[in-house]
């Protein structure tokens, strides 16, 4: 097999590859095999007629496209292995010269990864984050789990208030006609939460279990959905139910009812200890991406539009997941919010970005820097999520497959780098 490779622009190479006639003749034979029983021909049981009467009938072109496939492929993977080159993208394939006797030559124009100019990442100065937790911060934390304890009453016998979370059944209409996105029943809203529309909350104040209210609103004119921007609206809105949150008393009772604690002193103690373990946490974290961002933005890369768009499919799918978890998805999310797919990708464009030059610079730092991981790393790490899974090491390995064992290789080299990048910052 010949290659021959050619940058025919930035970050874009084409390769011509020459695979051999006996090569090529295996992938025809191949190719027969699998498609014989396709071929009716005079005088032979459907299947049983030879190649060469095959190809006299009908052309010998009819074994070209699965001949094609069987060799390309395989000659591609070895062509870019072989001349050390990284594609981000399928390869656009053109076949040159094809045909029995001779050698198939083809072209593959790909992507790659491109080259990556690092500047300074030893010793950046970084802002140390700071780690502290007040009184103040244990008062509100402790609101919190009151909130999380609270009790949900019915109300029976009083309108709407601020506060209370009310069941209602709504519909929108723009000059007298309903807006797509714009009803709902069941819906679960929590009066002064700003949830809805400035303004749709507070005309509920004051209506009772059962009442219909028409709610006048105008869209505000940075609106997302831009046809319904600065635009008058008119909901009408049923209440279904009304129910408010009754809080516990912050005292010693409440202290034993969810801790291990007798008192509320020694609860918040406690809390006070959980909420500074969980502020170092986010120090630490904080710190990584201090030095991280600081080190990414002294290298220069220029990112084909193809790693970008990539990486806002992935980010849009693990959206997608999580909307799935709250039993919505995707098309019915852009729906509500009055949003197209090309629309919606976008606002994902600048992150995408950021986060394939961060892949890029980090690996980039653990090459020239020769950061490796040991087999023993890599045990350990699959140790641990084993346990994550609550499955025995032997049984979750099982599952493993090679991409899967190069995929924790490579996140493990990942978080050694960062850890490299942030003992050699200097912190102030």
């Amino acid at each position: 097999m010949n290659v021959k490779v050619e940058n025919i622009e930035k970050n874009v190479v084409q390769l011509e590859i020459e695979v051999d006639a006996e090569k090529f003749e295996e992938g025809m034979q191949k190719s027969f095999y699998k498609n014989a029983k396709r071929f009716t021909v005079p005088g032979f049981r459907k299947g049983k007629a030879p190649r060469k009467i095959i190809e006299r009938y009908y052309g010998e072109q009819v074994f070209y496209e699965d001949a094609i496939n069987f060799i390309c492929p395989e000659a591609y993977d070895k062509a870019i292995e072989e001349n050390n080159i990284h594609p981000v993208d399928h390869p656009e394939i053109d076949i040159k010269q094809i045909g029995s006797g001779k050698s198939l030559i083809f072209t593959a124009k790909v992507t790659v990864k491109p080259e990556v100019e690092l500047g300074e990442y030893k010793g950046v100065e970084v802002k140390k984050a700071e780690v502290s937790v007040t009184d103040e911060d244990v008062e509100n934390e402790l609101k919190r789990v009151a909130e999380r304890n609270a009790r949900i009453i019915t109300v029976e016998d009083r309108p709407v208030q601020s506060g209370d979370i009310v069941n209602i059944d709504f519909e929108g209409f723009v000059d007298g006609k309903a807006f797509e996105g714009g009803k709902a029943q069941g819906y679960s809203l929590t009066i002064g939460s700003g949830e809805f529309i400035p303004g749709f909350e507070d005309q509920l104040i004051g209506a009772k279990t059962g009442d219909e209210v028409e709610v006048n609103v105008t869209f505000p004119e940075d609106y997302r959905n831009e046809e319904l921007a600065g635009k008058q609206a008119q909901f009408k809105v049923k209440i279904n139910e009304i129910k408010f949150k009754e809080l516990p008393v912050l005292d010693d009772e409440f202290a034993k009812d969810i801790s291990e604690f007798d008192t509320l002193e020694e609860y918040k103690k406690d809390l006070k200890e959980k909420l500074l373990h969980a502020a170092e946490h986010r120090a630490e974290h904080e710190n990584e991406d201090n030095v991280v961002s600081k080190v990414v933005e002294n290298a220069k890369v220029d990112i084909p539009q193809v790693m970008i768009e990539s990486q806002i499919d992935r980010i849009i799918y693990d959206f997608d997941l999580r909307l799935r978890y709250q039993g919505l998805d995707l098309k019915r999310y852009l729906e509500i919010m009055g949003m197209d797919v090309e629309t919606f990708r976008k606002q994902f464009a600048e992150r995408a970005e950021k986060e394939v030059k961060t892949q890029l610079v980090i690996e980039k730092i653990g090459q020239v820097e020769n950061i490796t991981v040991s087999d023993e790393d890599v045990e350990a790490e699959i140790k641990k999520m084993a346990e994550s899974y609550k499955q025995s090491e032997e049984d979750f390995k099982k599952h493993l497959r090679e991409e899967d064992i190069q995929y924790i290789k490579k996140d493990l080299v990942f978080r050694k780098t960062v850890d490299f990048l942030v003992e050699n910052a200097n912190f102030s």
